[in-house]
């Protein structure tokens, strides 16, 4: 029997170091710690999928939340179904002693597990919608404040109709007017539209 852990967040800048502190705590070696720095709304991530190709029947894997383990109601099931039936391995949250398959071997065990993991796995789904319709509003409330997304638009310089103008009369090419404007290709073709020149 071997021990795994597993620990994910939910994009780069999000930190794991709670999670991992929990883990370190029970001595895994370094190399059966699997990380993803991705979305929990399906498990399509690359070190999960390394995880799923070294556990073997009789393992033992830690996640700290069910959240951890994804954000999406059936598919933390199915995931968790597939752990535990199909390969045979144990599982322990940290966060919630009830769901620890080395303990409760009975049906009524079993049964107690199923439905902390149902009402659990519904909870992690509900947080991710929340966190997505917060993150829409915020992003409204901003907008409507007229603060603006994304790279800072090019400015085009005052002399811009006369480099387009010479541009056409072939007096310089496309790559001395874009140098000397400071702008990209499909930046200078939306001005002209623009601009209708």
């Amino acid at each position: 029997m071997k021990t795994y852990a597993y620990i994910r967040v939910s994009s780069f800048d999000q930190n794991e170091s709670r999670q991992l502190r929990a883990i370190q705590e029970l001595d895994i070696p370094q190399v059966n710690i699997y990380m993803d720095k991705q979305s929990g709304k399906d498990f399509k991530r690359a070190n999960y999928k390394r995880l799923l190709r070294v556990l073997r029947k009789g393992d033992l894997l830690y996640i700290l939340s069910i959240d951890r383990l994804g954000r999406n109601y059936k598919e933390i099931q199915n995931q968790w179904r597939y752990l535990t039936s199909e390969l045979g391995i144990d599982i322990c949250v940290i966060d919630m002693p009830l769901l620890d398959t080395r303990r409760y071997k009975d049906l009524l065990g079993t049964f107690i597990s199923d439905i902390v993991l149902q009402i659990l796995s519904f909870v992690a789904e509900s947080e991710r919608h929340n966190i997505r319709k917060r993150q829409a509003q915020g992003i409204s409330v901003a907008k409507a404040k007229g603060i603006r997304f994304g790279r800072p638009e090019a400015k085009i310089p005052k002399n811009f109709i006369s480099l387009v103008k010479r541009w056409r009369n072939q007096g310089i090419t496309l790559e001395e007017l874009l140098k000397a404007c400071h702008i990209s290709k499909s930046t200078f073709y939306r001005r002209l539209r623009e601009m209708n020149i």
